[in-house]
């Protein structure tokens, strides 16, 4: 159910209905003084939610795997580092953390730090993932779990949940000293499109459920301390890996849905690609989900990006206002 609200957050202006999208520009002010920790924040949705925080002036606590000297798995360039610099560059502090979060010891010492540098943190963002590469492309999906290689699936819900798990284990006792804290977890698909959707594999469609279910559960744990937990999921996610799959950038990503690039022997992107969004797109439903005073509205549902940029009226980097699921839930075809 999509919530309208009276008031505008983060530097929004209202959006009319049957109107194009208005000017937006961020409030560099907007979380000014506020403290937020985004596990996660390598790459990725993490990376934009990070940068979002930092454009409304927040201090982010950035944490990853990855950083200018060691790498994960993955074996790519973008370092926890760099999102630091970012946050700080668009007018917020970065905090830049290395963290596995599958090492309880290493999640407690983050929250021992935090709580020394910052006292309390106002923000939680459980964008945890790093299982891209045990998903698999489209030739891997729709493998049984019989011919599914176990470990590999057993590794995918380890670091989709168990990640979020420690992670809300130890970090929460710093939301829930004050009132108001606000606690996100980041998925794929809202609760409605995965609970009639298959997604990918057993292990992959039970990791999705189980997060948007994590913010139900941990948001019955809050409520009593003036806490909300949201579950969000970003449509399409232009990250750098997607990008790098279809072979363009952020300023030439239409170029993917040109069919005329399959003839050049280059990939094309499916056509519902025209609807996706840059990371900072998820990032800004979070920065204005951290700005409502009436957050707790919000308290245990699973939301999508697009949806709240709706209700909030803020836009993409380049003023767009996408919304993938909603054209996937009103008959569009994801293939």
């Amino acid at each position: 159910m999509t919530h309208r609200a009276d008031v505008t957050a983060v530097g929004v202006a209202p959006r009319v209905a049957g109107c194009p999208a208005m000017a937006w520009s961020p409030d560099p002010d907007a979380l000014r003084g506020r403290v937020a920790v985004v596990a996660g924040a390598t790459r990725g949705a993490g990376r934009g939610i990070a940068a979002a925080l930092g454009e409304a002036g927040a201090t982010v606590v950035c944490t990853g795997r990855t950083t200018g000297t060691t790498r994960s798995e993955y074996d790519r360039a973008e370092t926890i580092e760099e999102t630091a610099a970012l946050v700080t560059s668009l007018g917020g502090v970065g905090v830049a953390e290395v963290v596995d979060h599958l090492d309880q010891e290493q999640v407690r010492h983050l929250a021992d730090r935090v709580r020394a540098d910052h006292g309390h943190v106002d923000v939680l963002v459980n964008d945890i993932w790093g299982g891209e590469l045990l998903k698999g492309g489209p030739a891997q999906w729709n493998t049984p779990i019989w011919e599914h290689d176990l470990d590999d699936g057993l590794r995918i819900l380890r670091l989709a949940i168990e990640t979020h798990l420690v992670t809300s284990h130890f970090l929460l006792p710093l939301v829930v000293d004050r009132p108001g804290g606000l606690l996100v977890e980041v998925t794929d698909g809202t609760t409605r499109y995965n609970a009639s959707n298959y997604r990918i594999s057993v292990y992959y469609d039970l990791a999705t459920v189980s997060v948007n279910r994590l913010a139900f559960s941990q948001g019955h744990e809050l409520a009593p301390h003036d806490g909300t937990a949201v579950s969000i999921t970003p449509g399409f996610l232009r990250s750098e890996m997607m990008l790098d799959v279809f072979g363009v950038d952020e300023e030439h990503w239409r170029d993917a849905v040109d069919p005329a690039r399959g003839e050049q022997g280059l990939p094309v992107a499916p056509s519902h690609f025209a609807l996706s969004e840059s990371p900072r797109y998820v990032g800004r439903a979070v920065a204005a989900l951290a700005a409502d005073p009436e957050r707790a509205r919000w308290n245990q549902q699973s939301v999508t990006s697009g949806e709240l940029a709706l209700v909030y009226g803020f836009t993409d980097v380049d003023g767009s206002r996408p919304d993938v699921w909603r054209y996937l839930e009103t008959g569009g075809s994801p293939k």
